[in-house]
């Protein structure tokens, strides 16, 4: 078995990560309205975080994608804040530290981008990633910030950066 590698999408990957992250989804019984799977970044996400400030992440494992996470400026919203964006995982890869270890790509990167705080939003029953985020310094949020249009996912958190 080859140890997963942490690598910048490229175009070739966008297929497979939009399957990764729908199948995490319907898998963790998330809504399909108001959340990331009815994003239409889904599709194109190379071409999405192909732009100033923002970058994402897959992680590859013997030559498939197994998940990702990325960075970029928080929607509708003024200030200078990024938001933890898709960072969803298959079965197969949690509980090995990938998740850690995408989160210090994902920080480093926001901190490279000057960004000041790293917003991000999830789901009350996401303990495991709940309790990443919180070990990583993020802070619970008593709403949203800006409009991620991900009205059905009840938590908010917040990082300094």
């Amino acid at each position: 078995m080859s140890e997963a590698i942490i690598r910048p999408i490229q175009k070739k990957d966008n297929a497979e990560i939009a399957s990764v992250i729908r199948k995490v989804l319907i898998d963790l019984g998330v809504p399909k309205v108001g959340t990331a799977y009815a994003d239409k970044a889904l599709d194109c996400m190379f071409e999405t975080y192909n732009t100033d400030r923002a970058i994402y992440f897959v992680v590859e494992e013997n030559g498939a994608i197994i998940g990702g996470a990325g960075v970029a400026q928080l929607e509708n919203y003024d200030g200078n804040v990024c938001e933890l964006q898709k960072m969803y995982f298959l079965k197969s890869a949690r509980g090995r530290g990938i998740g850690s270890a995408m989160m210090e790509q994902c920080i480093a990167k926001a901190k490279a981008f000057n960004f000041d705080e790293c917003y991000l939003e999830t789901m009350t029953y996401m303990h495991a990633a709940q309790k990443l985020y919180k070990n990583t310094g993020f802070k619970l949020l008593d709403g949203p910030l800006g409009n991620t249009g991900h009205f059905s996912c009840p938590v908010q958190m917040l990082k300094t950066l």
